[in-house]
């Protein structure tokens, strides 16, 4: 199925295609812009949902970063890597570019997700199974990218939304394949089937550095991959 549109919810069948959809949202619409890390071309915000997430995606083993997915496999089957909250909770997955610093646990090592489960448990039809991952009054340059979590039971399946409050959208699969697995875990521990993942970028954006890249992927894509 070809990625569509619905009520501004931009919709994609995998991970990859909604890769590409985002990179050509932004290098269409995108404007002259500037981020702590130099020059940008930064897009409008974006909303979207993603049906399907693997780190064995055709379009990305192709076109992707073959480092950054190598480096992933080996944390992947590390030794521990999978534990009791498996490899998204406890290694350095959830601790990727875009999620560094963002914490699962509250202060004094309250279980955040182990509080979403009990409130979903207790009151499925609820709007109020959010997770904020910034710390008040932590140092701007620690804000994490991903700001907040939000689950939500609908049609008797576990959707959950991440917020970034801006995203390199070149690699940004490196971070919502990561996403599913807690949403996984999540919909596991309710004994719920996982809906899409939904994100919401506000400033999705692309480095400048990266445009030459950034537009081979593009050409080298036909254009039933785009948004």
């Amino acid at each position: 199925m070809a990625p569509g549109r619905e009520h501004d919810v931009r919709r994609f069948d995998t991970c990859g295609q909604a890769w590409i959809g985002v990179l050509r949202h932004v290098w269409t619409a995108g404007v002259a812009g500037l981020d702590d890390s130099g020059p940008i071309i930064e897009g409008p915000p974006v909303l979207f949902e993603v049906a399907s997430l693997s780190w064995e995606d055709p379009l990305l083993r192709e076109h992707g970063d073959r480092v950054g997915l190598a480096g992933r496999a080996r944390e992947r089957t590390r030794p521990g890597a999978q534990g009791r909250d498996g490899p998204e909770l406890r290694g350095p997955e959830l601790r990727g570019p875009e999620l560094r610093g963002a914490g699962l646990r509250g202060p004094g090592g309250v279980d955040r997700l182990g509080w979403v489960v009990d409130l979903l448990r207790a009151r499925p039809w609820t709007t109020s199974a959010w997770i904020p991952l910034a710390l008040p009054g932590e140092p701007a340059e620690a804000l994490p990218c991903v700001t907040a979590l939000s689950f939500r039971i609908r049609g008797y399946r576990l959707i959950m939304t991440g917020m970034f409050r801006s995203q390199n959208v070149y690699g940004g699969y490196l971070t919502y394949i990561p996403l599913r697995g807690v949403q996984l875990q999540v919909a596991e521990e309710l004994g719920l089937p996982a809906g899409p993942l939904r994100v919401f970028v506000d400033v999705p954006h692309v480095r400048v550095a990266d445009a030459e890249r950034v537009a081979a992927v593009l050409t080298a894509l036909p254009k039933p991959s785009a948004a």
